[in-house]
């Protein structure tokens, strides 16, 4: 099977590149290093005719981000996903997206279901569950991965905040399961696995950190990591940015556990790997062969 992999200089795209050639699958790096240059009808351009599957690792987890530049938003988390569907449709070809729990809007008690409909609260969301149901009518042949919060973003907030200030405010009232790049990796190394042993396994996926914490608890574990400035105050309020925080962000997993074998690990357990992960350079991965 050969397997096109979308990917900016993050590190999701870098680990998961690294983990694919490891394997017997005939791989493609695609880097969009700026994507609101990037032509998106000319994906013909980009796209080896014998892909079998795109996977779009291009994480977009941060609603920052997206309020401050909604065209970006937009581009990334809608246009570029729909025109990667198309092609996939016109060619036979499938898709592998990521999405993530911003499509929900918190309000519910208990943790949301891969079937709850989404009803977003801030611009990265809106997208994502517009993309979301534009590629379930565009592309039979796709896998749609709903992901936690991103560990890496709050571990960049922290530090932030950190280098210029020996207070950090963050609620106790959103709560979340996060998730670590090498672990988001991984699933998506499950899940090309098994399509590449001919499941027919199409459909809406969730995939989060196996603990339910808040983002005051988070703020406390991630506070007493080395590299972390000492003396650090973690406080229970609201912040400015925590905003476009949904209450409630948690996620059921066991239609992917039951589907593919993919269990929830516990975060915790990579903290310090995710912070080395973070202060590794950007790269530029291989052409593509």
């Amino acid at each position: 099977m050969h397997v096109l992999v979308v990917h900016d200089y993050g590190p999701l795209g870098r680990v998961l590149l690294e983990d694919l050639r490891d394997t017997h699958l005939q791989v493609s790096p695609l880097l969009i290093s700026e994507l609101d240059s990037v032509e998106l009808s000319a994906l013909a351009d980009w796209i080896p005719d014998d892909t079998d599957l795109i996977v779009n690792a291009l994480w977009l987890a941060d609603p920052e981000l997206a309020e401050s530049d909604p065209e970006f938003a937009h581009r990334a988390s809608f246009s570029l996903p729909v025109a990667l569907a198309e092609y996939a449709n016109e060619h036979g070809m499938s898709l592998l997206q990521l999405s993530s729990s911003y499509v929900f809007d918190g309000r519910k008690q208990s943790a949301y279901i891969a079937s709850n409909p989404g009803q977003p609260v801030n611009e990265l969301g809106n997208w994502q569950w517009e993309a979301e149901q534009a590629i379930r009518t565009l592309l039979t042949r796709h896998i749609l991965l709903r992901t936690g919060w991103s560990l890496g973003r709050f571990l960049r907030k922290v530090q932030s905040v950190a280098s210029g200030s020996n207070t950090i405010k963050l609620p106790g009232k959103c709560h979340g399961q996060p998730v670590t790049v090498i672990d988001l990796a991984r699933v998506m190394m499950a899940i090309i696995k098994q399509i590449d042993c001919g499941a027919e396994v199409w459909g809406t996926y969730q995939y989060a950190g196996a603990e339910d914490i808040s983002l005051y608890e988070l703020g406390l574990a991630i506070a007493g990591l080395p590299g972390i400035p000492s003396g650090l105050h973690v406080v229970d309020e609201m912040a400015d940015w925590a905003m476009l925080e949904p209450a409630n962000a948690t996620m059921i997993c066991t239609k992917i556990r039951n589907t593919f074998g993919i269990k929830q690990l516990p975060w915790r357990s990579g903290l310090s790997d995710e912070l080395r992960l973070l202060s590794q350079p950007e790269r530029e991965s291989e052409p593509t062969d």
